[in-house]
């Protein structure tokens, strides 16, 4: 039988929320997912890889078809184990376009790689030759407006590998979703991020070069992105243009869930932490249960520069287990609405 279990220490559930807000018992960004659109029914598949295949320009009109969710097994493959490609064409209302949607694929036997119209959306697992099998992790996957197309079809690309037995996307209620419960932020900071092993203060500094660094997804775990087993320090890093959409003195950098704990900068100025002290470069420091808090940053707003490029740094210390910015939303809301939408949030629970 295929495992998949979380490497080191059981950590406790904490009751803690950043900056101290009391929330009578709400401790995450729990899901209330509608299905807006259905994928369920035949995709394009074929065994093998090829990098041309995430690309939506590419011509795949003499692929099988096969359902999903199904085994590729039961449709033709039988004993098939290895690299198999799924494709699938979709249209998205208009309506939708103000709204950041979940791809749910249900569950993957045992790896993939997701990609939605050429951009790499979310992985799960580990693809060989580091492989680590992820057969039994449910995939939701953050799609947001700006990787959507409203005015034509829209190509979903789905790498698996598989190593033994039933291989492909074998179950769920595979279609988009949207969360009714989302924490309505004015700026989405989700996508690709640069991200770098190892700790050096001078990478807080927004001049600081960034250009040799990989890219990973944010929020995903960095354990499913090419840093399996890695444990320790690592820097992520995101710049953008900020358009002076928000008029309130105050703002909240909301960061989901962060392994384990965090320091954040916003132009060079630190804005946050969640741990009881930031050692010197490099240190180990105690974690606690602070991976299961919400990060929820106050700041002013005249720290964001409109119309130039805004750099946020994030340091993350990881003790052991699974590491990185691995739950969202990420992104910027004012003040007033943050507030309003946890109020809203704590009547939902009386």
């Amino acid at each position: 039988m295929k495992t998949n279990f979380r490497s080191g220490l059981l950590k406790a559930i904490t009751l803690t929320v950043i900056f101290y807000l009391s929330l009578n018992g709400i401790l995450a960004m729990d899901m209330d997912l509608v299905k807006v659109k259905s994928l369920s029914g035949g995709w394009k598949f074929s065994i093998g890889e090829q990098d041309a295949w995430t690309s939506p320009g590419y011509n795949d009109s003499g692929w099988d078809v096969i359902q999903v969710p199904s085994p590729w097994e039961e449709q033709g493959f039988h004993g098939y184990n290895g690299f198999g490609f799924y494709r699938k064409s979709f249209t998205i209302s208009a309506e939708y376009k103000d709204k950041n949607l979940y791809l749910f694929l249900g569950y993957i036997d045992d790896v993939d790689e997701t990609y939605l119209n050429g951009y790499k959306i979310g992985s799960t697992g580990s693809m060989p030759p580091k492989y680590v099998t992820a057969y039994n992790a449910k995939r939701v996957y953050r799609i947001t407006k700006e990787m959507l197309n409203f005015n034509g079809p829209n190509v979903l690309a789905v790498k698996v590998y598989d190593s033994y037995d039933a291989g492909g996307i074998v179950s769920g209620e595979v279609g988009l979703y949207l969360n009714l419960k989302e924490i309505p932020l004015e700026i989405s900071l989700e996508g690709q991020w640069k991200f770098q092993p190892g700790d050096a203060l001078a990478r807080k500094s927004p001049s600081f070069d960034d250009s040799k660094w990989k890219s990973i997804i944010v929020p995903g775990k960095w354990e499913d992105q090419g840093y399996r087993d890695y444990d320790g320090y690592a820097w992520y890093r995101k710049s953008f243009t900020y358009k002076g959409s928000i008029k309130e003195e105050t703002s909240i950098l909301y960061l989901g869930k962060i392994d384990d704990v965090d320091e954040v900068y916003i132009n060079g100025t630190k804005v946050g932490m969640t741990a009881d002290h930031f050692g010197q470069e490099g240190q180990k420091i105690p974690t606690g249960a602070h991976y299961q808090a919400l990060r929820g940053y106050y700041f002013s707003t005249s720290l964001l520069k409109p119309d130039q490029k805004n750099t946020i740094s994030i340091r993350v210390y990881d003790s052991g287990g699974e590491g990185g910015i691995y739950e969202g939303p990420v992104g910027i809301i004012s003040q007033t609405k943050y507030i309003q939408y946890w109020r809203d949030r704590k009547k939902q629970y009386r």
